[in-house]
C-alpha cells in the first residue's frame, strides 16, 4: 500500500526556506530605521542651533550694525556648530550607508553619540559667552572630543561585529577612521592650547587639515 504524501508537508518546509531571508530584511529595516533616526535627530540639532541666533535690534541702519556687531561672537559660534554638526552627519552618513544590521552595542553608542550633538547648540550658547575663556572653550572641545571618541567606538563595533554589507572595502571605516580621528585629536589638543592663546580655535582646522596631508606624503614618496 502506498503512501500518498499529504499536502502539509510542503507548507511545513515554508518557514523554514523563508527564515534566511526574512531574517535579512529584518535586519536591514532595523539599520534603516537607527540611520533614519540618527538624520532626523541631526536635523533637530541643527533647528535648535539657528533657533538660538541672537536677533539685531535698532530702529536706524547704524544702531542695527551696531547690535549685529556686538553679536558677532554668538554668529561666529553658530558657524563654527554648523559646521562640526554637519561634519558629523557626513561622517555618518558615510559610514552607516554601508551597515547591514545593528547591534545592542551598536544602537547605544549611536544614541550617546546623538545626545552629543544634540547638547550642542547648548555648547554654542556656551562658547559664545563673555569671560571665563578657557573654561567656556574646554566644554565645547570636550563635548566635540567625546563624540569623535563615540563614533569611533561605532565604527569599530561595526566591524567587530560584521555589520556592514557584504563587499564593503574596508577603506570606507579606514577612510572615516582617520578623518575622525584627526578631528578628535584637534579637539583635545586645544582645551590645553587654549589657556595659553584664544586662538586655539586654529587647532580644529589645522591638525584635521594638515594631518591626512601629513599621512599622504609618504607614500607620494615611495610612489615615484
Amino acid at each position: 500500500m502506498t503512501t500518498v504524501p499529504t499536502e502539509r508537508e510542503p507548507s511545513e518546509r515554508e518557514p523554514t526556506e523563508r527564515e534566511p531571508s526574512e531574517e535579512v530584511e529584518i535586519r536591514t529595516a532595523a539599520a534603516e530605521r537607527l540611520t533614519f533616526f540618527g538624520d532626523a535627530v541631526i536635523a533637530i540639532a541643527l533647528t535648535l542651533l539657528a533657533l538660538e541666533l541672537p536677533v539685531p535690534e535698532g530702529s536706524t541702519n547704524s544702531a542695527l550694525l551696531h547690535s549685529a556687531a556686538d553679536h558677532r561672537a554668538g554668529y561666529m559660534a553658530f558657524l563654527i556648530s554648523f559646521v562640526v554638526i554637519a561634519a558629523h552627519w557626513r561622517a555618518h552618513h558615510r559610514v552607516f550607508r554601508h551597515v547591514a544590521a545593528v547591534s545592542g552595542r551598536l544602537t547605544n553608542l549611536t544614541v550617546y553619540w546623538l545626545l552629543l550633538l544634540v547638547v550642542t547648540p547648548f555648547a554654542t550658547d556656551v562658547i559664545g559667552g563673555d569671560g571665563a575663556f578657557q573654561v567656556r572653550f574646554g566644554f565645547y572641545a570636550t563635548v566635540q572630543f567625546s563624540a569623535c571618541a563615540l563614533f569611533l567606538l561605532m565604527v569599530r563595533e561595526i566591524r567587530r561585529a560584521d555589520l556592514s554589507r557584504a563587499g564593503t572595502a574596508p577603506e570606507v571605516f579606514s577612510r572615516a577612521t582617520r578623518g575622525v580621528g584627526a578631528a578628535a585629536v584637534a579637539f583635545l589638543v586645544s582645551v590645553p592650547v587654549s589657556f595659553l592663546t584664544t586662538y586655539a580655535y586654529l587647532c580644529w582646522i589645522l591638525i584635521p587639515v594638515l594631518g591626512p596631508l601629513a599621512l599622504t606624503r609618504p607614500r607620494r614618496h615611495g610612489r615615484s
